[in-house]
């Protein structure tokens, strides 16, 4: 056994020594562009911990939630109950903004017995507002947010639940009164229900929660969640809150970093120990089908609806600059790169060849893999015992993101060749056939 490993590593050194050329090409065009930002993201996270390793939370506000639903039925009592749950001394109000009730009767029945159920909380007021034609999340969250009472305004998904110190640890965040908006932190609920959910809970784990964790420390935080968000509602007022077509969450992230740059004292921050949990596609179908809608959005948003706004001017330097090199042409242009030059190898040079590049540059991969990891274990992880048992699954990690990234370039054709945003689930074809088109 140790001989055919040795044979097989000599094999391998001697096909690549034989043509460098094509690791000279390759590897510096992705390294240089993802090696800056996995430091970036580990000096984040270093930085988080070291301001966060006393912090006690006294600012305790009153808070309002915008439940979106559709199509939950029972299931949105788990969600009411556990933000009712929540540790928290301020008051709690919960809106559960049912979009289209008229066909979602299920849904809004059981919205409805979780009002009366807790009819008798003083401290946690359950609102149920039917929206009885469906317009599609954009309009759920807006009349939810202009029915909102308490000044800080959290969205969340009907099928997403919380930890019971979830508002506590985001109110963290608020004390600062620069901080206009926060995103929490999600985890995969089924993460054990077969190998593509264990995946998809690394890279909730890596890319989300330890990902924004550390960009947030430098201002770059991209995206806060649409299935989990926080926001002062002035403010979220002031930039017209949540706006039509898809991608609304990276939308009103981009025009929050516009009114940021208007107003440079106000941050955008992250909250990585507010945790949600939420159910991951558990098919190949539903995974590939919620991916091209992802990352198609991704295109939109950056190449038409905010290619205008894409400037030094309404963003700063900084944060132009970066959104250029990791909102565009990491998450647009280089999964493409990849794609074409996987297949390129494969199709130019002899098999043992191309598969040595491939093992080396997995090899490079699972490397930075498991330091990212060993990292958001150490100091991120709020379920350490939990997330140790994940180790043995980063050795298919590479896999699985080459795999996402393949499904990215061709998200990314799709939406150029068909402006697949139009085609989304999250409203009624109407309502976005209706919005601008750009």
């Amino acid at each position: 056994m140790i001989d055919a490993i040795i044979q097989l590593s000599s094999t391998i050194v001697t096909q690549v020594v034989q043509n460098t050329e094509l690791l000279a090409k390759f590897l510096p065009v992705v390294l240089v562009i993802e090696l800056p930002l996995i430091l970036l993201v580990i000096a984040g996270i270093f930085s988080w911990y070291w301001q966060n390793r006393t912090v006690v939370n006294t600012y305790t506000p009153n808070v309002s939630f915008v439940i979106t639903c559709y199509g939950e039925g029972d299931g949105i009592n788990i969600t009411i109950d556990t933000l009712v749950e929540q540790i928290y001394p301020g008051n709690i109000e919960i809106l559960v903004v049912v979009d289209g009730a008229v066909q979602n009767q299920e849904t809004y029945e059981a919205a409805i017995r979780a009002q009366d159920k807790y009819r008798n909380r003083i401290d946690r007021v359950v609102r149920v507002i039917p929206k009885w034609q469906r317009g599609g999340r954009v309009s759920t969250l807006n009349s939810g947010l202009y029915k909102a009472k308490h000044d800080i305004v959290i969205n969340v998904d009907g099928d997403t639940s919380f930890d019971n110190d979830m508002v506590t640890q985001m109110m963290r965040q608020f004390v600062d009164p620069n901080v206009i908006a926060s995103g929490g932190a999600l985890r995969v609920r089924n993460w054990n229900k077969n190998l593509l959910t264990r995946m998809q809970s690394l890279e909730y784990m890596m890319s989300m929660q330890g990902g924004k964790t550390g960009t947030s420390q430098f201002g770059f935080l991209n995206n806060i969640s649409g299935a989990f968000g926080a926001f002062r509602k002035q403010q979220l007022k002031r930039v017209g809150g949540w706006d039509t077509h898809t991608a609304e969450d990276l939308d009103l992230t981009m025009r929050l970093k516009q009114y940021k740059r208007r107003y440079p004292e106000s941050k955008l921050a992250f909250t990585p120990h507010a945790v949600g949990h939420t159910d991951a596609p558990d098919t190949l179908k539903n995974f590939v089908l919620q991916r091209l809608r992802w990352d198609g959005d991704l295109l939109f948003l950056y190449l038409r609806k905010h290619i205008k706004g894409l400037t030094p001017k309404l963003l700063g330097w900084r944060v132009f600059l970066y959104t250029l090199v990791y909102g565009v042409l990491q998450n647009v242009l280089l999964p493409i790169f990849i794609t074409l030059f996987t297949v390129y190898i494969f199709a130019s040079y002899p098999i043992l060849f191309s598969l040595s590049v491939t093992m080396i540059t997995y090899a490079i991969y699972v490397t930075l893999v498991l330091i990212k990891f060993t990292v958001y274990l150490t100091l991120i992880s709020e379920r350490k015992q939990q997330d140790i048992g994940m180790v043995g699954w980063l050795a298919l990690y590479p896999l699985y993101a080459l795999f996402s990234r393949f499904i990215t370039a061709f998200s990314i054709l799709n939406e150029t060749f068909r402006r697949s945003h139009e085609e989304s689930s999250m409203a009624p074809w109407w309502v976005l056939k209706r919005g601008r088109r750009f």
